[in-house]
């Protein structure tokens, strides 16, 4: 299996992106924002995660980050999919969701093909991440993690977006705590 896009180094800065089966827009519900910032608040507080930035977008979530301790980020992250994928479902039983049958019987088609039994299945396969070499590269990644939203149209500057590190970042009120780098 390829390590391109695996992190693969213990104690490394990652650029990860996480995204839903199929890009099916899921994060369109308070309900299930909460379930992502409070997964990453979890793995913050008992599983070493140090986010540097972020961005979850309506299919996916962005991450600038890595473990801190003897933790790998590739445990942390199965970990955090395994946990959000249980309770995306579960939200989408349990409360008012327009698209539940049809969201249900996509993330049940999407694990046809596996060879483990599982009855639905959320996250793609892995996760994309690029390990971080400079600060070129951080800035890089920064700017286009807080300007995903302005790109999509969703806000006009990247600090009205409530699910980014950019209101840290602009010393805003925000929904997640995060270690701001000096970026320049």
């Amino acid at each position: 299996m390829s390590t391109k896009y695996k992190a693969t180094e213990q104690d490394a800065v990652y650029f990860i992106t996480i995204t839903v089966v199929g890009w099916v827009d899921v994060f369109t519900r308070l309900r299930q924002k909460d379930i992502i910032i409070n997964a990453l608040q979890y793995c913050q507080k008992h599983k070493g995660l140090e986010v540097y930035a972020y961005c979850l977008m309506s299919s996916h979530i962005h991450l600038l980050c890595k473990v801190e301790d003897e933790s790998m980020l590739s445990d942390v992250i199965r970990d955090f999919k395994t946990y959000t994928s249980k309770k995306i479902i579960q939200t989408i039983k349990e409360y008012p969701e327009s698209r539940r049958e049809w969201m249900l019987d996509y993330f049940k088609n999407a694990c046809t093909h596996l060879k483990r039994k599982q009855t639905y299945k959320v996250w793609q396969n892995g996760y994309h991440a690029e390990k971080v070499y400079s600060n070129k590269f951080i800035k890089q990644k920064t700017d286009y993690i807080h300007n995903n939203p302005v790109a999509e149209k969703i806000v006009a500057i990247p600090e009205d977006y409530v699910f980014s590190s950019a209101r840290n970042y602009a010393e805003l009120d925000s929904e997640l705590e995060i270690i701001p780098l000096i970026i320049f």
